[in-house]
């Protein structure tokens, strides 16, 4: 029996309900990442017992699970996109929105299927939008694939987020405080197509990276639904 299955405890002498379990780990997630949630620390951010948390939530998974749920709410669109590229660029870019909120959610993208009920609901709305368009396996690769792009792009860009939070210098200044190590290796020309691509290569933020890998697999979607 799933979380959602099992019906919640009367919420007294504190009044509890899962809702208000996991805005509070969702809180702390936000504050300190998933290694500041344990069910000591939400119950103690509701002035409840530890104990009391159990009736409604039995592992730190199923808090997880709920967690997860509860960002896919966000990622949600409000109406059926247009087409089912359309439906998969929301899909991504929604998510990719989503990370950036609630950075701990990099961390449990990409596992186990979504089985809460927002969850199901961003999954029935993307493939509600590719029903027709091929026979059911091509269109859970042509969804699998873009999942699997934005879900490495995402947790890519998350963790620079976090290393620059760790060395106090950002993505740029990294790079400056390396410049000469690289440039004395560059010199020594063993690495000519990674010269031309310092040299030569265009620096685009991480949302424009991001939206052009995208379209790039988009592009490879569509050859192969077509």
């Amino acid at each position: 029996m799933t979380v959602w299955d099992r019906p919640e405890p009367p919420n007294r002498p504190v009044p509890l309900d899962r809702e208000r379990i996991v805005a509070a780990a969702v809180a702390l997630a936000d504050e300190g990442g998933l290694t500041a949630v344990s069910l000591r620390k939400v119950a103690a951010r509701l002035d409840a017992g530890p104990m009391r948390l159990y009736g409604y939530i039995s592992t730190k998974d199923e808090l997880f699970d709920l967690m997860v749920d509860a960002v896919y709410a966000e990622i949600l669109p409000g109406e059926q996109p247009g087409d089912w590229r359309e439906a998969l660029r929301v899909l991504a870019h929604r998510t990719r929105r989503s990370a950036l909120r609630h950075e701990w959610l990099a961390d449990l993208l990409g596992g186990r299927p979504a089985l809460g009920p927002n969850g199901l609901a961003v999954s029935e709305s993307t493939l509600a939008a590719l029903d027709g368009l091929a026979d059911i396996d091509t269109v859970m690769r042509a969804v699998e694939t873009v999942s699997a792009y934005f879900t490495g792009a995402i947790r890519r860009e998350v963790t620079d987020l976090r290393a620059e939070r760790a060395t106090g210098l950002s993505k740029s200044e990294w790079q400056r405080a390396r410049g000469p190590h690289v440039t004395r290796m560059l010199a020594t020309g063993r690495f000519p197509a990674l010269a031309k691509a310092v040299h030569d290569g265009t620096h685009v933020d991480a949302e424009e990276s991001f939206a052009t890998g995208l379209e790039w697999v988009l592009d490879a979607v569509a050859a192969r639904l077509a």
